[in-house]
C-alpha cells in the first residue's frame, strides 16, 4: 500500500455500481416479498448482469445497459421462480434510483475541494446515471459522468477508459485516478495505466489477470488520505 498513492494524479475518475451505488439496495428494499431467496436474487442479478456485458461485448452485440440489466433481472427472478410483472417493474424503477455509499458524498467533495478534477466511468446508460446521480445528489460534485455508450463497448475494453483520458485535463494515463469496487475493473484500468485505488466492498481478492491496484481502501473517505 502506497500512503500517497494518488498524489500524482490530476483526475479522479468512479466506477459507479457497486462503487458509488449500492447495487443490492434495490432487492433490499422489496425483499420481505421474495422471502429468503432475496439475497440469492440480489447476487444472481448482479452476476448475469455483468456477465452480459462481457458476452455481448465478446459477441459484437451491443445493447446499452437498461437492456442488460433487465435481462439479467429476468434471468434471475426466472431462476428463483417468481413470476411478477409489478415485481419486476418496481425493481427496475428501484434501479434508476439507487442508494448511494455512505462514503460517497464526502470523498467527492473533498477530492473537489481539494482541486481535483471528478468523474464516473461507467457501464450505465446516459439516462440511468442521470437519474443514479440525480437520486444520490452527487451532481455538484462531479465533473464528468461518462457512458460506455460513447464507444459502443462495455468494461473491460481499453477505449473505455480510453474516453476518460480523453475527457480529463490528464495528459498520461497514471495522472489520471480510478476507483472501483469490481476487482476487473480495477485491474483493467490499471493495466491501461491508471493510478487505480480498489474499495473492498465486498471482501474480494485480486482477480488473475493483468494490472494490481496501487492501494486497496476499505472506504472511499481514505482517498482524501491518498492525494
Amino acid at each position: 500500500m502506497t500512503a500517497k498513492a494518488f498524489s500524482g494524479v490530476s483526475s479522479v475518475f468512479f466506477d459507479a455500481y457497486g462503487t458509488l451505488f449500492d447495487v443490492h439496495a434495490p432487492v433490499a428494499r422489496v425483499g420481505g416479498r421474495i422471502g429468503d431467496q432475496a439475497d440469492a436474487v440480489s447476487r444472481l442479478w448482479r452476476q448475469k448482469q455483468l456477465e452480459y456485458t462481457w458476452l455481448r461485448s465478446l459477441m459484437g452485440s451491443h445493447a446499452d445497459f437498461w437492456q442488460v440489466t433487465g435481462d439479467a433481472l429476468d434471468y434471475a427472478m426466472e431462476a428463483h421462480g417468481l413470476a411478477d410483472p409489478a415485481l419486476r417493474e418496481e425493481l427496475m424503477q428501484l434501479y434508476l434510483g439507487l442508494d448511494a455509499y455512505g462514503d460517497a458524498r464526502v470523498a467527492l467533495a473533498g477530492l473537489k475541494g481539494a482541486g481535483l478534477e471528478t468523474g464516473i466511468l461507467s457501464n450505465g446508460s446516459p439516462a440511468m446515471l442521470e437519474a443514479a446521480v440525480k437520486s444520490a445528489g452527487l451532481g455538484a460534485s462531479l465533473d464528468h459522468v461518462l457512458s460506455v455508450e460513447e464507444v459502443g463497448i462495455f468494461k473491460p475494453k481499453s477505449a473505455v477508459y480510453q474516453l476518460a483520458l480523453d475527457r480529463s485535463r490528464a495528459s498520461e494515463p497514471h495522472q489520471v485516478g480510478f476507483v472501483s469496487a469490481n476487482t476487473w475493473d480495477g485491474q483493467a484500468a490499471a493495466h491501461f495505466g491508471f493510478t487505480v485505488a480498489r474499495i473492498d466492498r465486498f471482501g474480494l481478492k485480486d482477480e488473475r489477470i493483468p494490472g494490481r491496484p496501487a492501494v486497496t481502501i476499505t472506504s472511499l473517505a481514505a482517498l482524501l488520505e491518498l492525494i
